[in-house]
C-alpha cells in the first residue's frame, strides 16, 4: 500500500506521455526502481533521472540513485484511492442490525435484552 501511495504522488510529476507507461516498483536503501512496459519508455524515464531523484527528495525520500527496469508485461494500472464499496441489500441490513445492536441503549429506553 505503500508504494501504491508513493505511486499516486509520483504519477502527477511524470509527462503525460510517460505516466500511463510506468509504475514505481520499489525503493530500499536509496535506490528508487520504477518499471515501464517497454525500452522506449526506460530511456525516457532514465533521462528524468535527477529531476525524479529531486522529487523523491521532497517526498522524504533518502534517493540516491534512480533504477529503471523494463518488464514484458504492461505496467499495472495505478490503484484508485478509493475502492468503491458495493453490497447487496441483505449484507447491508445485516450489518446495520449488527451495528445497533453494538451501540449502548439509550437511557429510560429498553434495549434489545430487555423483556417488554
Amino acid at each position: 500500500m505503500w508504494l501504491d501511495e508513493l505511486d499516486r504522488r509520483f504519477h502527477p510529476l511524470l509527462p503525460r506521455a510517460l505516466a500511463p507507461h510506468t509504475r514505481v516498483a520499489n525503493y530500499e536503501q536509496g535506490r528508487l526502481v520504477f518499471l515501464v512496459d517497454s525500452p522506449v519508455w526506460r530511456a525516457k524515464l532514465r533521462l528524468l533521472a535527477p529531476q525524479l531523484l529531486d522529487t523523491a527528495r521532497s517526498l522524504g525520500l533518502d534517493a540516491k540513485e534512480v533504477v529503471v527496469r523494463t518488464s514484458l508485461a504492461p505496467a499495472p494500472p495505478p490503484a484508485p484511492k478509493h475502492r468503491p464499496v458495493t453490497m447487496s441489500d441483505t449484507a447491508r441490513k445485516s450489518l446495520q442490525a449488527a451495528l445497533a445492536s453494538l451501540r449502548a441503549p439509550d437511557e429510560g429506553k429498553p434495549g434489545p435484552d430487555d423483556a417488554s
